[in-house]
């Protein structure tokens, strides 16, 4: 079962209670505030998360949190999990 748009695992997440994030999947906006284009994409073109997504992965997965020293590997691979596991 997916857990976010981008391949975040929000129920593991460190940081969730902190910032009060309930999960995108949940929220109008980021907990940040501003917004989230891998959020915004999903949502309109109708997918649960980025491995749905013809174009996966995108260049706008792959550089998500780049500049923040964050390795977008690992939320590809999720979202990849996640794919597989919605084809059974």
């Amino acid at each position: 079962m997916y857990e976010s748009r981008c391949g975040v695992c929000c129920d593991s997440c460190e940081r969730k209670e902190a910032v009060h994030c309930s999960g995108c999947l949940n929220m109008e906006k980021p907990f940040w505030g501003g917004l989230c284009g891998v959020k915004a994409c999903c949502e309109e073109k109708k997918l649960n998360h980025c491995g749905e997504c013809a174009e996966f992965p995108c260049e706008m997965l792959s550089l998500m949190g780049v500049d923040q020293g964050f390795d977008p590997t690992i939320k590809i691979e999720q979202c990849r999990k996640w794919a597989e596991e919605g084809k059974s």
